[in-house]
């Protein structure tokens, strides 16, 4: 039964939800599931009582260290649990307008990473420039999120390697699993080998290899309604195979649990499995994670130039509390004197040894 369901989905994957009109690309709709019966009958806590409990609401931030700015929902892929809901439908692209307001904001910012992501940033015509600016501000980690095909997309893209190198850019990848039935399960067929051609390249210039300044990282999320397993035994078994299988080094693995919002919240409720998952993260929550989220040191930046608390809460529209909201009026004091938005959601980041753009925070 859940194959046929799964089967159905990767079907009608091969558009976004917005292109698809699917009713969860309306974000009013996802809060709706996020707030309905399971919790507002008490059946389950509401994540701001839960936090509650331990003291720890209403969640400020700490000191800012990561800007993440994306820079367009565009992809080269439509990936079944894609929290942004990318792909080559999606037109949401970064201008060059908005871009230089967020150049004269990384100028200025006391945080020490900035970290550009999308869909495949790569793709954004203004790209190269906005790496090329950006570089020049001093920043201590430079972060590009890639899903590694873009590579071999296009004959334009197959320099990125000696592109990212120039620039010193700490490249994260997206890997769901080191075989290439679990990989392309999730991300489409023959994203697995294309990403390890990707993968092979970026090896070739220097990234990943175990004294090198090249910082390459791969990012694991599960391939279903499950949490991730603990992140150092994850690590050890991708490194393993993918070095005896295809030579390839890199530095460290993420662990990323899928939030219950956008195509992954698609596939929970068409398989049947939303209020079991839902379990599960509140089961698993760990207090100690919620000291270290990423909404308490990052500020997400939309294409469009609107703040958020992070990267989830921008595929919700939940903007940020402050009277401080789009990049153009950006005031890190008025920012860091805010609450943090929080919902149900937020569970999937407190769930086990909790999750953030940057892997386990407990």
């Amino acid at each position: 039964m859940e194959q046929s369901i799964l089967t159905e989905i990767k079907n009608a994957a091969k558009k976004s939800l917005k292109a698809r009109h699917n009713e969860l690309a309306d974000t009013h709709r996802q809060m709706d599931i996020l707030n309905g019966d399971l919790f507002a009958d008490g059946e389950l806590p509401y994540f701001k009582d839960k936090i509650a409990q331990t003291g720890q609401f209403p969640l400020k931030p700490k000191k800012l260290e990561i800007l993440q700015i994306n820079v367009g929902y565009m992809c080269n892929q439509v990936c079944e649990h894609c929290h942004v809901d990318a792909g080559p439908d999606r037109k949401e692209i970064m201008t060059r307008e908005t871009m230089e307001q967020c150049l004269e904001v990384i100028r200025n910012t006391g945080a020490h990473t900035l970290d550009l992501t999308g869909g495949a940033p790569e793709m954004n015509p203004d790209f190269r420039w906005f790496v090329e600016e950006a570089s020049k501000a001093g920043i201590q980690d430079f972060i590009v999120r890639s899903n590694l095909t873009i590579i071999l997309a296009n004959k334009k893209y197959h320099d990125l390697p000696d592109f990212f190198k120039k620039h010193n850019v700490h490249v994260v990848s997206s890997m769901p699993h080191y075989t290439r039935n679990k990989t392309d399960k999730q991300r489409g067929d023959g994203v697995f080998d294309k990403s390890i051609q990707a993968l092979q390249a970026l090896n070739k210039v220097g990234y990943g290899m175990p004294d090198s300044d090249l910082r390459l990282d791969l990012v694991y999320n599960p391939s279903g309604a499950f949490l991730p397993g603990d992140q150092t035994a994850l690590e050890h078994d991708f490194k393993k195979a993918l070095k005896e299988d295809f030579d390839i080094d890199f530095h460290n693995l993420f662990a990323i649990t899928n939030l219950p919002i956008s195509r992954f919240l698609d596939y929970l409720l068409a398989s049947d499995n939303y209020e079991d998952y839902m379990y599960s993260l509140v089961e698993a929550f760990n207090p100690s994670a919620v000291a270290n989220v990423m909404c308490t040191n990052t500020i997400s930046v939309s294409w469009d130039g609107w703040l958020y608390d992070c990267d989830f809460n921008q595929m919700l529209d939940l903007k940020v509390a402050s009277k401080v909201k789009h990049i153009k009026d950006y005031n890190e004091e008025v920012l860091n004197d805010r609450n943090i938005v929080i919902s149900q959601h937020c569970y999937g980041c407190t769930a086990g040894a909790g999750s953030s753009c940057q892997g386990t925070v407990a």
